[in-house]
């Protein structure tokens, strides 16, 4: 009996050992799941781990969010009175008049003419997709016809005209930034910015605009960086976040 007893004491406490060594190990990998896994030190809400790629519309929609007005748009601040037209300097302005025709202006009752008591405005945004369009230099080239007859050498003259800012392609310096844009400050990658030309109706394939970007960027804005650089290492101390 003192035999058993002893065998039974000893597997308690080797029960007990293996539950606190199992307990241990639960924490640490609750712990390593977190680390991998859980909200970062930036507070990430948990909401954007979830990529809502087909339905964002969907759960996103809240019909009790009120529709915001031009100035709320342009310059989200308190309204104060008579500025408006302040605010909306920058934006052009597109007028669209519905009237009457004249024959309609009489009036239903006695056909007497109708005049404009008032008007009702309501506005909108307007949004214009990208548009695409080839501009052609043609550069013309002249000589005198007195000297064709009677010179021995004619003056020939040609027009000046800008330089091609990559030559012989078809790249442009409005499509060249449009697609450095896209690219660095939209976070677009080349071959999504292929399928929305694609839409557009061009067929430029990412090959092609990575040649402008490198091209772009070693010819016309080397001397920039060269510039930002020596006036940076000048300085005694620099803040950045940026990941080298």
């Amino acid at each position: 009996m003192d035999a058993l007893r002893e065998e039974r004491d000893a597997l308690k406490r080797e029960n007990a050992e293996l539950t606190l060594k199992l307990k241990w190990f639960e924490e640490q990998f609750c712990l390593s799941q977190t680390r991998q896994f859980g909200a970062s030190s930036e507070k990430t809400n948990s909401e954007q781990l979830i990529l809502q790629l087909f339905n964002e519309a969907e759960s996103e929609t809240d019909s009790g969010v009120p529709e915001p007005t031009v100035e709320t748009i342009t310059y989200k601040r308190k309204k104060t009175q008579g500025q408006r037209q302040e605010k909306l300097k920058d934006l052009p302005v597109e007028v669209i008049d519905y009237t009457l025709p004249e024959h309609e202006q009489t009036c239903s009752c006695c056909g007497g003419a109708l005049h404009n008591m008032s008007s009702e405005v309501r506005e909108e945004l307007k949004i214009i997709p990208p548009q695409v369009k080839v501009i052609r230099h043609v550069r013309h080239t002249y000589a005198c016809r007195h000297c064709e007859r009677q010179a021995t050498q004619t003056p020939i003259i040609t027009a000046p005209a800008p330089k091609a800012v990559f030559p012989k392609s078809l790249a442009s310096p409005s499509a060249m930034a449009y697609i450095m844009c896209q690219k660095y400050l939209d976070a677009q990658p080349l071959y999504r910015q292929e399928q929305q030309f694609k839409r557009l109706g061009i067929a430029l394939s990412r090959q092609t605009m990575a040649n402008w970007l490198l091209y772009g960027a070693n010819h016309w804005l080397q001397g920039i960086y060269n510039r930002m650089k020596a006036k940076l290492v000048q300085q005694n101390l620099l803040h950045a976040d940026e990941l080298c």
